[in-house]
């Protein structure tokens, strides 16, 4: 069978093609991840599902707590019942003391590093932070630690943790019940920047109080670490076990309290009218206010003259923490949605500094993150979800978080604080999910709730407005990152406290792995029903990366190893480069095309200036003005079609199968193309065609096509019709650190250049509220909700 004939019809080179290394990294970069991964066993197993040995050990709390509102001060005791589920003999017991972190010779204290810039000056609180922070004592204080016949324990304090001694092991399938007094000076959130404290504010003399890592917690004993007692130093968060609480906490008398769980006495704490609204919020289908704005004023005026107090008891089962807000500051709002056939309640506290952004947005927020979230998951299993706000900017716990955006004085506020409330209140309430259910090992994997949660917050935040700036999961905006040298980033598979650039590898780049997952690499419905799957295998449980990448696969039945090696284990960029594209289209060997075609590039080539030139002259010479010096070839046409040729193009057709005549007659264009891969890290090749006639296509082809040669791959493409411009990646789809590359031909784009302006005034900018309130002469926001 003869073979059909390709001709070049047209070259055009901008690059030259680079020279290939023999040595290449594809097997390296497809082959499994093997050994990386620990080796399957009867707690995990190699689907990343639990085993039928898996285990996790469970510790109840009935505490009581003080707060003292004249000197910031909690004391309180615990009794903690804890049940050792593991298959080990458990001769002494870890606990977590947080507050340990705020003593000024703490590790995570001392570990921090930083200079001082003459140029742009220092803070107070970057010169006297150690002196703050001894000032007041920091830190948990521990008063006693009995068994439960009331006999002292032994036990040592190790920095951040706390061994305490038993007398007697606790073998597997025990209990064992033992009580703490404690007490600690809570710090100043705006000076300390910590996850949990209080905020002052001078106009009206009152506290805010966000209360987290409060109370000494049970560290987490599993099949992977063991105790997992690592110190806190500030960034890895936590590693907690489930268990059930019951929580009394004393506060002034005037104080409203938010808290996980539900609370247990309202008829003791609320007014009538409050608890009567409280009622109503059940079926109200917008939030209802519970405390008014009115009622939170009027309790600012009185401040702390009133020495009554009142005792908040909340209980809550089946968690990993427990956190609380007190203030006789707050607003407080409610309602009930519907979260997958179930009503769960969704509230906001506040003071009136958030209004009004908060009273229209915070529990309308609180509502669709757990709709959005339990879509992609599972249903929401607690009975309330709580956004609180206050001086932390966005911290998460069982069923309560701490969010920050708070409008300017007039009530006004840009665009970007109403952004970042959406994003905050989403992020931190999603949270609930991830790591507060599904509950992962935060102090070595920051990663597995951070970058998870960001993800679903992404979704969420664009099912909220689909104009949303969702930067957190968009490929592009994770670019500026992986320019970013080699030597200032780590792998995202890195311990917490060791991560460089926080925010970009525990948060974007993860979650915009994941994105590049559903939206390129395996699809919407393979990706949604897997990621559905890990949520609800792992939810009340503790999974490791190892069960993420494994589910993830089982369950979508694609492989992804090379890309948990490339985005997770791995810092290089994705950079493709479209350095070559040649034209050909099949040669038909019909002599009136052939000759036609080698005519007019005959002409073309001969169409040279000096030609153009000695036209006016063409008659002037010999062979013009002399006939004699013609012969047979100055008349001869080349080019002309003969009955030989129509013979030899006949038998040529003959001897065709049809389908190759068919094939003949589709007059196809045949493209390859030479992709360089610069970045190191592999990607699917996209790559958009635009046609003579103003349509396009796009030709997607997987990771895989670089599984032979990670450095340099050629694929031929067929079309119906010419192309003119060919762009890879057209749609940013894979964060490829360079676009300038991705053009065949190359576009020139220009860069922007201003004209700069001496002495330029710097006046900070209105917000766009502002500049229209003062242009249309109203009077500035009021700093109500607008809802009675």
């Amino acid at each position: 069978m003869p073979a059909l004939a390709l001709v070049v019809v047209s070259l055009s080179v901008q690059a030259q093609v680079p020279s290939t290394s023999p040595t290449y990294n594809a097997n390296t970069r497809f082959e499994q991840l093997g050994p990386v991964l620990p080796t399957p066993n009867t707690f995990r197993t190699a689907s990343g599902a639990p085993g039928r040995d898996y285990f996790q050990n469970r510790a109840d709390y009935d505490i009581k707590a003080e707060l003292d509102d004249a000197t910031q001060r909690i004391s309180g005791s615990e009794t903690i019942t804890y049940f050792n589920q593991s298959p080990d003999v458990l001769r002494y017991l870890w606990l977590q003391l947080d507050q340990n972190l705020y003593k000024p010779g703490s590790d995570g204290n001392a570990s921090r590093t930083g200079g001082l810039d003459p140029q742009r000056g220092a803070a107070a609180g970057q010169l006297t932070a150690g002196q703050t922070l001894a000032a007041k004592d920091y830190g948990h204080k521990i008063t006693s630690v009995r068994d439960k016949a009331g006999k002292p324990l032994r036990y040592t304090i190790n920095q951040t943790m706390m061994r305490i001694d038993l007398p007697q092991p606790l073998a597997p399938g025990q209990s064992v019940v033992f009580s703490v007094d404690w007490n600690f000076n809570i710090v100043d959130v705006r000076t300390t920047r910590a996850r949990g404290g209080y905020e002052y504010f001078p106009k009206d003399g009152n506290y805010l109080y966000e209360i987290a890592q409060w109370f000494p917690r049970m560290a987490a004993y599993d099949d992977v670490n063991g105790w997992q007692n690592k110190q806190f130093l500030g960034q890895g968060e936590f590693t907690l076990i489930f268990g059930n609480y019951r929580v009394a906490l004393t506060v002034p008398g005037d104080h409203i309290v938010a808290a996980t769980g539900e609370l247990q006495n309202p008829q003791q704490v609320l007014t009538a009218a409050q608890q009567k609204r409280l009622s109503q919020a059940k079926t109200g289908k917008n939030p209802t206010l519970i405390v008014t704005q009115a009622e939170a004023e009027a309790a600012e005026k009185r401040g702390a003259g009133s020495t009554a107090k009142k005792t908040w008891i909340y209980q809550a089962s089946n968690v990993r923490d427990f956190a609380f807000a007190s203030s006789r500051k707050f607003i407080w709002d409610a309602m009930q949605p519907e979260v997958e056939g179930k009503r769960v309640w969704a509230m906001s506290y506040y003071p009136k500094e958030a209004n009004p952004l908060w009273g229209q947005y915070s529990t309308r927020l609180v509502a669709h993150t757990l709709q959005s979230y339990s879509r992609r998951t599972f249903a929401y299993p607690y009975p309330v979800a709580i956004s609180v706000h206050g001086p932390v900017g966005g911290m998460e716990y069982p069923m309560i978080s701490f969010n920050g955006a708070r409008p300017e004085p007039d009530g006004t506020y840009p665009e970007s604080t109403k952004n970042f409330l959406i994003g905050v209140v989403i992020h931190e309430v999603g949270h609930n999910y991830f790591p507060m259910i599904v509950n992962s090992d935060e102090r070595q994997w920051s990663w597995m709730d951070e970058g998870l949660n960001t993800f679903l917050e992404g979704l969420a935040c664009l099912e909220w407005d689909p104009d949303f700036p969702a930067e957190g999961i968009s490929p592009q905006s994770i670019v500026p990152y992986m320019r970013t040298d080699p030597t200032a980033q780590v792998p995202i598979m890195s311990s917490s406290d060791n991560i460089m650039a926080f925010g970009p590898n525990a948060y974007s780049k993860p979650a915009t792995g994941l994105n590049i997952l559903r939206e390129t690499v395996m699809g919407r419905d393979l990706f949604d029903y897997a990621f559905k799957e890990y949520a609800r295998r792992w939810a009340f449980k503790t999974p490791t990366p190892a069960d993420f990448f494994r589910t993830m696969e089982d369950a979508s039945g694609v492989d992804l190893d090379w890309f948990w090696k490339g985005w997770f284990y791995g810092v290089e960029p994705v950079d493709q480069d479209l350095v070559e594209v040649k034209w050909f289209q099949l040669n038909s060997q019909n002599p009136e095309v052939v000759k036609a075609q080698a005519r007019a590039e005959a002409e073309r080539r001969a169409n040279t200036i000096s030609k153009q030139r000695d036209a006016a002259t063409r008659n002037q010479t010999v062979v013009a003005q002399d006939s004699t010096m013609r012969d047979f070839y100055n008349s001869y046409d080349p080019y002309a079609v003969t009955d030989a040729d129509r013979k030899q193009y006949n038998d040529y057709l003959s001897t065709l199968m049809p389908e190759e005549r068919t094939l003949l007659e589709s007059k196809q264009h045949f493209y390859t193309l030479t992709v360089k891969n610069r970045g190191g890290l592999v990607m699917p090749v996209i790559v958009r065609m635009e046609f003579e006639d103003g349509t396009d296509s796009t030709a997607r082809f997987p990771a895989e096509i670089w599984r032979f040669n990670d450095q340099q791959l050629q694929k031929v493409i067929a079309t119906d019709k010419k192309v003119v411009q060919w762009t890879l990646d057209p749609y940013y789809e894979i964060a490829d650190i360079d676009t300038e590359n991705n053009s065949f031909p190359r576009k020139a784009e220009p860069s922007r250049l201003q004209l700069f302006k001496q002495q330029q005034r710097q006046v900070r900018p209105q917000n766009p509220m502002q500049q229209q309130q003062r242009q249309s002469g109203a009077s500035p926001a009021t700093q109500g909700s607008g809802r009675n």
